[in-house]
């Protein structure tokens, strides 16, 4: 097994890790990442379910701070914080999202209602990690799969539990450039509940929930 390390690489120019949850019946996704490009980190997170508005989260300006694992924007703070390393990390954030009644709104400029969210979920490995096949321009990376425990807390509706989800992990950087965005499998079918991203690089993803959890929408056929 290749021997990686789980925390940041003090020669990368970008890194990235990302974290993504979903329920079996895939009534519920949960995704949260965050980038470090030079001074500056991108932070994304978005909570999916069918039916029901897209809360979708981004903030592309948050200053890197000693600690690169907690971020901090206007009216956001988020945190990546390993407890074992590739075994254990809390996944959190306090802040607005945007209610999306059309998830198509998150490739554009993503108005909605602000809405007060929170994570509080806890990502446990289940395996070893094991190599990204494709890196998408990354240098290197690995991916490990887990389940996620933990509590999701949406102003003006119950608390949202869960126990031992289906999740997955995915960690990349790059020495020199920049990378496009993890290259999730192609959805046979679009009807699960949705999260496209759009990055200031100009890089987008369109994912779609699955029971076997999060894939990339086909491109719709131009001809």
């Amino acid at each position: 097994m290749a021997e990686w390390t789980d925390g940041r690489h003090a020669d990368a120019s970008v890194e990235e890790w990302v974290f993504a949850a979903w329920t079996d019946d895939a009534s519920l996704g949960v995704v949260s990442g965050h980038r470090l490009v030079g001074v500056t980190s991108w932070y994304w997170a978005a909570l999916a379910r069918p039916g029901r508005p897209l809360l979708h989260i981004t903030d592309f300006e948050v200053p890197v701070r000693a600690d690169p694992f907690i971020l901090k924007g206007e009216a956001m703070w988020a945190e990546h914080f390993r407890d074992a390393p590739m075994e254990q990390w809390s996944v959190g954030n306090e802040t607005y999202a945007a209610s999306l009644d059309d998830p198509i709104e998150a490739l554009g400029r993503a108005y909605g209602d602000p809405t007060p969210i929170a994570f509080d979920l806890e990502w446990y490995a289940t395996s070893r990690p094991t190599a990204i096949d494709d890196l998408a321009g990354a240098d290197d990376g690995y991916e490990q799969v887990g389940v996620v425990h933990g509590v999701i807390e949406i102003i003006g509706e119950p608390k949202i539990e869960l126990a031992e989800v289906p999740a997955r992990r995915w960690h990349r950087w790059s020495l020199t450039e920049s990378f496009g965005v993890i290259a999730h499998p192609i959805a046979a079918a679009h009807s699960g509940a949705r999260a496209p991203f759009v990055f200031p690089d100009g890089t987008r993803t369109d994912m779609v929930l699955t029971a076997t959890g999060w894939a990339e929408r086909r491109p719709a056929r131009t001809d």
